[in-house]
């Protein structure tokens, strides 16, 4: 009995689980052998360099292509032999706007209703429902060829959430949109599971993006997941981090820099480097030996790796960067 509660309540838990998930082309892998285990109600980032195979990872996941090997569940349903159930349970974003520019807004949400086999009643209530949590009731009846970027992907997102789905994919959701347009469209997200529970499955391009949003991150590279984990679990992985202290005058750093052994100095700015994994054992400890020495720091920084870092050491450097952007701005 014990046994079957834990197997239940683990198959609830993880909106999407992958064993061995792989996908070849003749002898070209574009998949290989990754595992996954998403839980409920959090958003997880898949990041990688173009090709690495993350669209491939969202093709297969939302039942769009067929894994060459493996197996999977979403929301609870096997990708073989439930994909209608799976259909049913997700919605999909893709990086290009699925919205008719011919249409309204208002239009546009109600062809979806339509399509999700809803009443005429209920699919209006549905959309307008949509269209005031998107801030989009004003433009309601106006057609979308005269929206901006950022009005056409919350759009795209409304229509996605016609069918109330349980988790939702998101492939590169704020591409081509302005800084303000991306960072409402991450308020959106956060959202969605913080009110309704919905599992977020995210692609980006944008490192922050995955930084700001995301519950776990993997890295993706060649097909193969190099690396798995909270932001800050991954950016401990990587070497860098630096304790910065300053200091008032010459006496006071070279006092301190004979306390420390592989320390970075730098006269000019009167400063130290010392590598530190950013804890605050370590921090204690640092300003404990200034403290039994009586030596005054002027200014203590706390310097950690951010997830360029991570990108860069784990996909090799910079030359499979690709496309990616660290900062606010458009894909090259």
């Amino acid at each position: 009995m014990t046994a079957m509660t834990t197997a239940s309540a683990t198959a609830v838990w993880s909106a999407i689980t992958a064993v061995g998930l792989s996908k070849s082309y003749g002898d070209k892998v574009v998949l290989d052998s990754i595992d996954l285990r998403i839980p409920e109600g959090s958003v997880f980032a898949l990041l990688g360099p173009n090709g690495a195979g993350k669209t491939t990872t969202v093709q297969i996941l939302s039942t769009l292509i067929p894994a060459s090997a493996g197996e999977a569940k979403v929301a609870g349903h096997d990708l073989t032999c439930d994909a209608d159930a799976v259909r049913a349970a997700i919605g999909v974003t893709g990086q290009f706007s699925a919205v008719d520019n011919l249409l309204t807004a208002e239009e546009n949400l109600m062809l979806m209703a339509d399509l999700h086999h809803l009443d005429r009643r209920e699919g209006r209530l549905r959309a307008v429902g949509l269209l005031e949590r998107f801030d989009l009731t004003e433009a309601a009846r106006k057609p979308v060829a005269t929206f901006s970027g950022g009005m056409r992907r919350k759009l795209d997102l409304a229509m996605t959430l016609v069918g109330d789905p349980r988790v939702i994919f998101l492939d590169e959701p704020t591409t081509g949109l302005d800084p303000r347009s991306r960072r409402t469209m991450w308020e959106i997200i956060r959202g969605l599971v913080a009110d309704d529970g919905v599992t977020i499955f995210l692609t980006t391009q944008y490192l922050e993006e995955a930084d700001q949003l995301a519950d776990r991150i993997a890295v993706l590279d060649h097909g193969k997941l190099v690396a798995e984990g909270t932001a800050d679990e991954l950016k401990r992985r990587i070497p860098g981090g630096h304790i910065r202290l300053r200091f008032a005058d010459m006496g006071g750093l070279e006092s301190a820099a004979a306390l420390f052994a592989s320390v970075a100095r730098d006269d000019e700015e009167l400063t130290l480097h010392i590598p530190s994994d950013a804890a605050i054992p370590t921090l204690r400890a640092v300003l404990d030996i200034l403290d039994n020495a009586s030596i005054e720091a002027e200014a203590l920084t706390v310097h950690t790796p951010d997830l360029d870092d991570v990108f860069l050491t784990l996909t090799g450097g910079p030359q499979s960067i690709g496309g990616f952007n660290s900062q606010e701005g458009t894909a090259r």
